[in-house]
């Protein structure tokens, strides 16, 4: 394994002109998918350990929703078309003559996570789910049961983990401010609130600007004045969420006098043709950051035991937390990791720590420690599919 440590180079992003960060929330159609294809592969992982000792090969990280049709209205409205939901991925489906009940697994919770997290959604008349789950690849089968003869976990790709730390002051209030409108016992105060929450955070100099789009629940909003005072209560409970002096718009697209309001029959956009394709929402920082490193690998859905598209992603943000919270004259760490198929998942062909230092000429001091840091991080790894099982990573985070 290639294991170099470096200096940070450039501004910190909280240094910068410019700083942009985006959540999109529980209910955006992109994280509904992110959320639907991890359900999925928990579900499947907790079979294979049940019925058989350990997790079998599957990825189940392809999912498209397609948009349904709505009238809402003041009061309740209703649903016109449903919407459609097609999980598509490979898993074993047989074992030793034992059938894998997979379809029967993958609807039971998708069904359950929907009918769980969003809460003005009924999933049985609302949604259309289209398994197309299909055996996996006889060569990846084969990579996979070989790590089970051999020992050491095999990647089953050849892919790029990033990670940073600390979120940045803009990050830190994007996302605590999709998570306070979508906190389970804000639903119960405020029912009007749906989940399809989405914050872009803006930063121009010390000017921050938060735009929100949350959608309302029309069977909880009376009539326009009653959405307009609703809408000012989302504001303010952003802001508070958010600290410090952000502006704050909520549903900018309003256009209350000519009756154009962001109001939905279920709390999702999905409901009305806004469509969703795993893949597309959050990262695995639980952000969408693009003034930081960043890889298009989704780690919703993929085998939590040897695909490094979720691993690498995940221990890498781990591995920079540790350096900055381990190393106090570390301020920011990045960490790349990239993999090789078919090797141990412990040891990346390349794994990078790039250290922001108050005092560059600390390296040579710091180096040796990180470089420990990052080893024991990594050689947890082949662990880590234990710890994941107990949480969706697409909503949760790492």
């Amino acid at each position: 394994m290639s294991l170099l440590v470096s200096v940070l180079e450039g501004a910190p992003v909280e240094a910068r002109p410019v700083e942009v960060a985006e959540r999109k929330g529980l209910g955006h159609p992109d994280t509904v998918c992110d959320a639907l294809a991890e359900e999925a592969s928990l579900a499947l992982s907790r079979w294979y350990l049940e019925r058989f000792g350990f997790v079998l090969h599957h990825n189940v990280d392809k999912v498209l929703l397609r948009g349904g049709a709505s009238r809402p209205a003041f009061g309740g409205g209703e649903m016109l078309e449903p919407i459609e939901i097609y999980l598509a991925g490979r898993a074993t489906q047989d074992y030793r003559g034992v059938r894998v009940p997979v379809e029967e697994l993958v609807r039971e919770a998708c069904f359950a996570w929907l009918r769980v997290r969003l809460h003005a959604l009924e999933p049985e008349r609302h949604v259309r789910l289209h398994c197309l789950v299909r055996p996996g690849s006889a060569a990846l089968v084969e990579l996979f049961e070989r790590q089970r003869r051999t020992g050491p976990r095999l990647a089953n790709d050849t892919s790029i983990g990033v990670g940073h730390a600390p979120l940045s002051a803009l990050e830190r209030a994007v996302l605590a401010s999709e998570r306070a409108l979508n906190a389970a016992e804000r639903k119960a105060a405020c029912p009007e609130l749906g989940e399809d929450v989405k914050v872009m955070g803006v930063r121009a100099g010390e000017r921050v600007d938060l735009t929100v789009g949350c959608a309302f629940v029309d069977r909880s909003v009376l009539d326009v004045t009653d959405y307009l005072a609703k809408r000012e209560r989302a504001a303010e409970i952003v802001r508070s969420a958010a600290g410090g002096e952000a502006q704050v718009e909520v549903n900018a697209a309003d256009d209350p006098a000519a009756g154009s309001l962001y109001l939905t029959v279920t709390g999702t956009s999905a409901e009305a043709g806004d469509d969703g394709q795993a893949g597309r929402g959050n990262r695995a920082s639980g952000l969408i950051t693009p003034g930081r490193p960043m890889t298009l690998e989704s780690i919703a859905g993929k085998n939590p035991i040897t695909h490094v598209g979720k691993l690498y992603n995940v221990a890498a943000t781990r591995i920079a937390a540790a350096l900055v919270s381990a190393l106090e004259p570390v301020q920011e760490a990045q960490v790349l990791l990239v993999s090789r198929i078919g090797r141990p998942i412990e040891e990346p062909q390349l794994a990078e720590l790039a250290l922001r230092l108050a005092d560059p000429r600390a390296l040579e001091e710091v180096a040796p420690r990180a470089r420990e840091i990052a080893r024991a991080e990594l050689g947890g790894i082949g662990d880590l599919w234990q710890e994941l099982l107990s949480r969706n990573l697409a909503v949760d985070g790492p």
